[in-house]
């Protein structure tokens, strides 16, 4: 791969994360600033429905019919006018919290299914997967710290609607610029198309051995709880009086720059089980840390925990897009990984959000909103259950099939 496409793959994964990132962290303090906090969770399952209704179907499009480029454009121009258009139903001449969560539906309909496609394009022509690609996809963790760094620190708008026009604007901009990308064509063009390959049968099949349903099951699992602190960490660091939540959060993807870096030499060093291993239960330390520093608001205790989701993420969900790679031939590498993003950020933040909202209606009522020591119960939930997931994966996963790629890869790192 050519340095000019390793910039041009860049700045793609660059605006995709920078359009997510603008509003995603911000969407809880806007939604209670106009009298929407009882439906912050429902704005949260905005993006796990539309990652389990449309990637197989897209992936399928990507993988037969048009160019993946093609199709990552149409999407990024629609997605990004449903969250310009959002605020509106949010506004003074008209409050409607079902206009506002359709819309944000629709958006999520349409964004979701370029992340596992934006992956595919960027797997595409690359030889080392396990050196090139976290380095691409670095550039999407520096999109997703920029936006928090403007629309928090620099404009101070983490209670108004500017995160979701900032969205929407580089989502349209996104959309264009994939029009100038190096063409994708569908791997598997001509193909008889089948009611299997809509909702991915073939590519579930070719995937479905037990250390492939042990991993997707597990990181089914870890994402529970991560639906968690997308939705109510920046309102656990209002409670606590940290300024610029949003920016604060950003504190994570600054650290995932960091790990990102670090993933190639763990992958070729440790190999896939023990980065997976590690990632899940940096997600125990992390909740960990919450429930510690919540009685007495202890900032570095929570600003370590926020740090840590360089770990977290990277050494789960990058990793895991490399595994998936790795295990899927190149006629469904597109259905593979929208299977990704079915698993993590539909079903498996889709019951987080549910989990997590009720949890949080139930035990943080009216003033209880403002009590650190309710926080801190709060908080004690996803450390237990992190724990839980993060020892069945230990005991149960090991792929013999890759240890061998593995032992090159070590070889080469030395």
């Amino acid at each position: 791969m050519t340095g000019l496409l390793r910039c041009r793959l860049g700045i793609m994964m660059f605006l995709q994360f920078f359009v997510w990132g603008a509003w995603y962290a911000t969407a809880g303090n806007y939604m209670a600033s106009v009298g929407m906090t009882d439906a912050i969770y429902w704005a949260y399952t905005a993006s796990p429905i539309g990652a389990i209704v449309s990637p197989f179907f897209l992936g399928l499009v990507a993988d037969r019919f048009f160019a993946v480029q093609k199709v990552l454009a149409v999407m990024h121009v629609l997605s990004g006018l449903f969250v310009c258009l959002a605020p509106l139903a949010a506004g003074v001449w008209l409050l409607s919290t079902p206009l506002f969560l359709t819309l944000l539906f629709l958006h999520m309909l349409c964004y979701m299914p370029t992340v596992g496609l934006a992956t595919a394009m960027a797997f595409h022509g690359l030889r080392g997967r396990e050196r090139e690609f976290p380095w691409i996809r670095m550039f999407g963790t520096i999109g997703w710290i920029a936006a928090g760094f403007l629309v928090s620190y620099v404009l101070h708008a983490d209670t108004t609607a500017v995160p979701m026009q900032v969205a929407g604007i580089a989502g349209i901009l996104l959309g264009l610029y994939c029009l100038t990308l190096p063409a994708v064509p569908p791997p598997a063009s001509g193909k008889k198309v089948s009611v299997s390959d809509v909702v991915g049968k073939d590519a579930l099949a070719q995937l479905a051995d037990r250390p492939f349903l042990v991993f997707l099951v597990s990181l089914l699992l870890t994402s529970i709880p991560l639906a968690t602190y997308y939705a109510y960490v920046p309102v656990f660091l209002s409670a606590t009086t940290i300024p610029d939540p949003a920016f604060k959060m950003t504190f994570g993807q600054m650290a995932e720059v960091l790990f990102l870096l670090l993933l190639p030499f763990a992958l070729a060093r440790f190999g896939i089980k023990w980065v997976l291993f590690a990632g899940m239960l940096a997600w125990v330390v992390r909740y960990g840390l919450f429930a510690l520093a919540a009685p007495g608001a202890i900032t570095w205790m929570i600003l370590a925990g926020i740090v840590l989701h360089g770990i977290c993420y990277d050494f789960v969900y990058v990793a895991g897009q490399v595994y998936i790679d790795k295990k899927a031939t190149l006629d469904i590498r597109a259905r593979a990984q929208g299977l990704f993003v079915l698993v993590t950020y539909g079903i498996g933040q889709g019951l987080g959000t549910l989990v997590a909202g009720w949890l949080f209606n139930s035990m943080m009522t009216g003033d209880a909103r403002q009590d650190l020591n309710a926080w801190q119960t709060f908080w004690i939930i996803p450390v237990a259950f992190a724990t839980l997931v993060t020892l069945g994966f230990g005991v149960l996963f090991r792929d013999e099939a890759l240890v061998s790629d593995q032992q090159g890869a070590a070889a080469l790192a030395k």
